[in-house]
């Protein structure tokens, strides 16, 4: 998997990294100073290599990773928030969602197996580095593994224009929250087995938010109740 740019190189564990390729005449020598102090392999290219190597601003660096090892459901059980994607096809919104769950200390976030983006190189660019302290768990049914939480005592809140204001709900101890895709959101037989649905008040002409930005204003809201 390719990636690019000098926050994400630092961010990247060094066992990951394969190769880093650099644009010629590279300026920052603090960059160089770190592939070398590290013994990072790395390649001076002209930037129309690295141009056709990934379609984002890669700052002069783009650098060749492992593809991106999921995890399995047991392994975010004894947690207590955990964030659930349905069916997110958006890389960009993705990459926004797990660097707030970083930020706010959810260490999991489960997307399921099929019609959903997975960890790509632009979801990578988009969490700077927030990807190496979240796990993602792909499951291959999103209502099972809610099932299997719901066993595990946690309690299912979906984000849905029909529900309660999530300012007015008494959240569990043990809870996962479920956000659902760009347009369609949260399916309804995910809405069905939800333990509570809430939603985001609006006030304006428009009656949706992006994706992500719904996720950080829920997620807040929710850590503070």
């Amino acid at each position: 998997m390719l990636i690019c740019g000098k926050n994400v190189l630092k961010e990247t564990p060094k066992e990951n990294i394969h190769k880093v390729y650099i644009k010629e005449n590279f300026k920052d020598q603090n960059i160089l100073n770190y592939l070398k102090e590290n013994k990072i392999h790395y390649e001076f290219v002209p930037e129309v290599r690295l141009n056709k190597m990934v379609n984002v601003n890669h700052q002069g660096i783009v650098i060749d990773v492992n593809d991106y090892e999921y995890f399995n459901l047991d392994s975010c059980l004894d947690e207590n928030f955990i964030v659930l994607l349905d069916h997110l096809e958006d890389p960009h919104n993705l990459g926004a969602i797990i660097r707030t769950c970083e930020c706010a200390g959810i260490k999991s976030i489960i997307i399921p197996k099929l019609r959903s983006i997975r960890v790509n190189e632009t979801v990578m660019k988009i969490s700077a580095g927030a990807l190496n302290n979240v796990k993602i768990i792909m499951v291959s049914n999103l209502n099972n593994a809610i099932t299997k939480l719901k066993e595990n005592y946690f309690f299912i809140y979906a984000a849905d224009m029909d529900g309660k204001d999530y300012q007015d709900v008494d959240y569990a101890p043990k809870k996962a929250l479920v956000i659902g895709a760009e347009g369609s959101g949260v399916s309804k037989l995910t809405r069905d087995i939800s333990d509570e649905i809430i939603k985001i008040p609006m006030y304006g002409q428009i009656n949706s938010l992006n994706a992500s930005v719904s996720a950080g204003i829920l997620i807040y809201g929710m850590l503070k109740r």
